[in-house]
């Protein structure tokens, strides 16, 4: 039995440290779910998700980016001046771009085709933003994206120099937000040590 009692306390000891990491880490998430978009934007950043499809032609969002989609178009509505960069590649599983599929859907609500930039070979959310940031200076930037991922894209526009930026939280009203939720609290972990 006192064998043991090392190892025991050793175990609650990292399951404690394990639950109030996990903690902290969901309250960041929580509180980019509540951001503001500013007033005053030059440039509305668009993050890509899942697109669905069999081939090119019929290639459409999945429910996730369309919510980010509709949710941006409502936004562009008061704001039309503001250039949009659409974002995300070709996935081994997705019949077209991201961004491509991106852009065909906001012409679609009414977002005049010159005002869309295309930026679609990244994978990722650090990538999406540091090839948006070739393609034009990001200035006064709103980030549009799922209210859970907000908090972690901010983090990283500002470690690549963003100064001035906001998000604009699609609420997430899909049947996998659990595994989404999940799989955030992971990525901001490891975004919050390792992705400099």
């Amino acid at each position: 039995m006192l064998k043991n009692k090392p190892l025991k306390i050793t175990l609650i000891t990292l399951i404690s440290i394990g639950f109030i990491y996990a903690s902290i880490v969901l309250f960041l998430i929580f509180s980019g779910t509540r951001d503001t978009p500013s007033t005053s934007p030059d440039t509305v950043l668009i993050l890509g998700a899942q697109v669905k499809g069999k081939t090119k032609e019929d290639a459409y969002p999945s429910v996730v980016l369309r919510e980010r989609l509709d949710t941006a178009a409502a936004y562009l509505e008061e704001y039309p001046e503001a250039v949009v960069i659409v974002c995300g590649g070709q996935g081994a599983d997705e019949p077209d771009s991201e961004a491509n599929v991106m852009k065909n859907y906001l012409i679609k609500q009414g977002i005049p085709k010159n005002k869309i930039i295309m930026e679609d070979t990244s994978t990722r959310t650090k990538e999406n933003i540091l090839n948006a940031q070739k393609k034009q200076p990001l200035n006064n930037t709103v980030i549009v994206t799922s209210d859970f991922h907000v908090f972690r894209a901010k983090l990283l526009a500002k470690r690549l120099g963003i100064e001035s930026v906001s998000g604009l939280p699609a609420v997430s009203n899909n049947s996998a937000i659990f595994k989404s939720y999940t799989r955030e609290i992971i990525a901001l972990a490891y975004g919050l040590l390792f992705d400099w």
